[in-house]
């Protein structure tokens, strides 16, 4: 449900604050599409997916703000765009050159890393400006995504491979998991030995190398930071439930992620086993399959909540209630 809230101000709805604050992504968009590719560690697809989140949070909900509060928002925005404009011309490879002064070892993550720090603090910034205290009670789901995203991309540019030892763990299993369905269903052979899944089917061989962020690592954690803060916002009760679609998130993205791996390994058995052509697949395959299973998880629980306040309202027995 949408709330109207309350403000001292000229009353200006949600579209114009909307604009202000989709305007940084829609004009880097416009001079560099083809940043955003939807690897998560290889450009801006991101910054689509939180535009997604600003506008599912935001659309609908009208706040009196004032003229002077929009103006130094939108001078944030200006000053967002003006950063965006200079990496676009030159001083992307002045990021990449410094990567080395900090004993970074991956510097196109270093590199992205900037660009979501950048966005996520306008988004942090401008919402504060706009709605106070009141932002992280009302849209915190895409600076929270951002600034996650830059996280990540941080442990990646200085822990890169297999040198985060925890966050690895869970990769042997995974794909243990992927060569049982593999070899159940007889799709091809596949030997799962540490990090290393060998394949071998019609279309070829092929051995693939898996580390954390390429096992969804990421995106659980990514998962656990917007599902934290979608929770809470949320007015659901007893708590209890909370947890309960807290848990079963983490156990279908971790279902997800189980999936994007038997997908490129079904792609090199049945498909191709051409490098280059899996490497393609490779770069979209993660945020295709988990963004949407987050955003339509996140849609179903609202889902369910409305229907449930509803029959509470009528009087109809909930066993939550």
């Amino acid at each position: 449900m949408k709330e109207t809230l309350e403000g001292k101000g000229l009353e200006k709805g949600y579209l114009p604050i909307l604009i202000l604050l989709a305007s940084p992504v829609l004009y880097t968009l416009a001079i560099a599409p083809d940043t955003f590719q939807m690897g998560w560690n290889e450009g801006r697809g991101g910054f689509l997916f939180a535009l997604a989140f600003i506008v599912a949070e935001i659309a609908g909900i009208r706040y009196a703000v004032s003229r002077n509060r929009l103006y130094l928002a939108s001078m944030l925005a200006v000053a967002c765009m003006a950063y965006f404009t200079l990496v676009e011309n030159g001083y992307r490879q002045v990021i990449m050159d410094s990567a080395s002064q900090y004993g970074v070892r991956l510097k196109d993550s270093w590199a992205w890393m900037w660009d979501y720090i950048v966005l996520g603090s306008f988004m942090v910034s401008a919402l504060s400006i706009i709605y106070g205290r009141r932002w992280l009670r009302i849209a915190p789901a895409s600076p929270i995504y951002l600034l996650g995203s830059a996280i990540i991309l941080s442990l990646d540019a200085f822990f890169p491979y297999n040198t985060l030892g925890p966050l690895q763990f869970i990769v042997p299993y995974l794909l243990q998991f992927d060569a049982w369905i593999i070899n159940t269903l007889d799709i091809g052979s596949a030997t799962a030995r540490s990090n290393m899944l060998f394949l071998n089917g019609s279309k070829g061989s092929m051995a693939l190398q898996v580390f954390w962020p390429s096992a969804g690592v990421h995106s659980i954690i990514i998962y656990s930071l917007v599902m934290l803060a979608f929770l809470l916002k949320m007015n659901i009760k007893p708590s209890r439930r909370k947890a309960m679609y807290f848990a079963i998130g983490v156990a279908g993205t971790v279902f997800v992620n189980t999936m994007r791996i038997l997908a490129l390994s079904i792609y090199v058995l049945t498909v191709s086993a051409d490098v280059n052509a899996f490497e393609s697949f490779h770069s979209i395959a993660g945020e295709i399959m988990f963004l949407p299973w987050l955003a339509g998880y996140l849609m179903l629980i609202m889902y369910v909540e409305s229907k449930r306040l509803k029959r509470m309202d009528k009087g109809m027995p909930s066993e939550s209630r």
